[in-house]
């Protein structure tokens, strides 16, 4: 009897424990840490706030700025510039654009007060750097100067000299102007030959995406290099002088989890911030626990990625990254939240959240005849595992030949919307799945509302996209078919988005009217 009373409380233990530390992990953080396309992120600690840069290329307003207490909860609280440049390819006008360009890494800094932002752009063929004393409210100073370096890291050094270190594979640094307006000529330089050694003599990606750190008086270069029929790789190299030379280490790979930097909790934890290239949902975030041995920075346990994170547990990410919006604005409130961004420069003479109380107004402007070259598209994030994107519209305001609606957008894009078609109104469904946007299903409208979603499903990399409409908000139909997802690298380089959508092909003026924008982690189709 006494066996099996010791039996029994040891069983009873075991349970306990089992629930204790399953209770444990399910208030701890989780990787990745934000499910949405954040890619090559720039972090800094400013006190007990950490600040964050990330790449939205063709984007407008672009490079976003979040903050964070907790390096996990993060919310959108500034971007670096509302409009990079008013040139024809950022205005998707005569025929041009920049998707997939843009403006691409940035860096973020803090020196003497100051924040710092400095990115570069293929499009304008430009770097840039961005100050602010008020990295919430700004106001920004720009200064810009060419050419264009490539993936470059900006470093304040404690004498006071300003570098940059950029390029792939064979890395270059060189030395700023004290006013930031450009190099102090004869100061480039060859800094390290073959950044990419320490992962091999067989390499697909040369060493780019440089961020450097000083820390005890040793600078530290993070790189990310991929060799041949591997994955995704860090390298670190370091120095104990700013210039050189360097000896490096491959120092992390695991998943292709890679590409970032680090950062220091104030209680001395240390983290590298990296991301994972994650199907049609985007390039996103990941922290891995770091420590230093022998003055070398070891990423990961065991050198892996650690799905739980001794950080506080996610609230999700509305409202911070993404959130609903009922176009409902209050004396002194922006027109839009930061959670949006439009594709492109947007035509701000074609949009309106005031014309009408508490709607989202898009007006035409011109004759387009492909949807990825029309202007005003505003979006956000899709995130995963999954989500939704839903919207009411009116369609009073369309013309003859206009298409209105909501769309998961990337350019194998698909659109769920209202057409006029001979006077009459049609809800359509159309996929671009094939690079022809091809019409999969349409019906008849004979009212002027109309509610539309779309359920976004990235779980195991699934990346199907369903398309629904409803004429009372309540009894969803699902219309056309499904749309495989794919995230293309050369062409727009993003995640997909969800996004409001009006053009006009065959004559202006015409307009729809959003009655609100909503955002969920939940889909029907499970």
């Amino acid at each position: 009897m006494k066996m099996r009373t010791f039996y029994l409380s040891l069983i009873l233990a075991l349970v306990f424990d089992f629930a204790f530390v399953a209770k444990a992990q399910e208030n701890r953080a989780k990787n990745p840490i934000i499910y949405a396309d954040v890619p090559d992120m720039s972090m800094v600690r400013v006190g007990d706030a950490y600040y964050m840069s990330s790449t939205t290329m063709h984007m407008s307003p672009g490079v976003p700025i979040m903050k964070s207490k907790d390096l996990v909860n993060w919310k959108i609280v500034n971007y670096a510039y509302d409009t990079l440049a008013n040139v024809d390819a950022m205005n998707l006008v005569n025929g041009k654009s920049t998707y997939g360009k843009g403006s691409w890494a940035s860096c973020i800094r803090y020196h003497k007060g100051t924040f710092y932002v400095s990115t570069f752009a293929q499009t304008t063929g430009k770097t840039y750097i961005f100050s602010t004393k008020d990295i919430e409210k700004g106001p920004w100073v720009v200064h810009s100067f060419k050419p264009s370096y490539h993936d470059h890291t900006l470093f304040f050094d404690d004498d006071g000299r300003i570098y940059l270190i950029f390029a792939a594979g064979k890395l270059r640094i060189l030395e700023l102007k004290e006013d930031l307006s450009g190099i102090k000529e004869g100061t480039e330089k060859v800094l390290i030959e073959n950044a990419s050694a320490p992962a091999g003599d067989k390499i697909m990606l040369g060493a780019e995406g440089s961020q450097l750190f000083k820390v005890n008086g040793k600078y530290y270069l993070f790189n990310i290099t991929w060799p041949r029929g591997g994955m995704r790789t860090v390298v670190v190299h370091r120095a104990d002088q700013i210039t050189g030379p360097y000896e490096g280490k491959l120092a992390f790979q695991d998943q292709g989890v890679a590409q970032g930097g680090m950062i220091d909790t104030p209680d001395g934890r240390w983290f590298a911030y990296l991301f994972q290239d994650h199907g049609s949902v985007g390039r996103i975030p990941f922290l891995v626990p770091m420590k230093w041995e022998n003055g070398w920075p070891i990423i990961g346990v065991d050198g892996k990625v650690q799905i739980a994170l001794d950080l506080p547990t996610s609230k999700g990410l509305i409202p911070g990254i993404v959130n609903n919006d009922e176009f409902k604005r209050k004396k002194g409130e922006p027109a839009l939240p930061l959670v949006w961004q439009w594709n492109h420069n947007p035509d701000n003479n074609l949009w309106s959240v005031t014309d009408r109380k508490g709607y989202l107004r898009l007006k035409t402007g011109r004759i387009d005849t492909l949807f990825l070259k029309s202007r005003n598209t505003l979006t956000q994030r899709t995130f995963g595992p999954q989500c939704s994107g839903s919207t009411l519209i009116e369609t009073l305001g369309l013309k003859e030949g206009d298409f209105a609606g909501l769309t998961a957008f990337q350019r194998k894009f698909g659109q769920v919307g209202v057409k006029i078609v001979n006077g009459q109104k049609f809800i359509f469904m159309v996929s671009n799945k094939t690079d022809k946007p091809t019409e999969l299903e349409c019906v008849p409208l004979s009212q002027n509302k109309v509610y539309l979603k779309i359920e976004c499903d990235f779980r195991d990399k699934v990346d199907i996209a369903n398309f629904f409409y409803s004429l009372n908000g309540k009894e969803w139909i699902h219309i056309g078919g499904s749309l495989k997802m794919e995230y293309t690298l050369m062409e727009h380089f993003m995640g997909y988005r969800f996004g409001l959508f009006n053009y006009a092909s065959k004559t202006t003026g015409g307009f729809a009217d959003f009655d609100y924008f909503h955002i969920s982690d939940q889909i029907s189709a499970n």
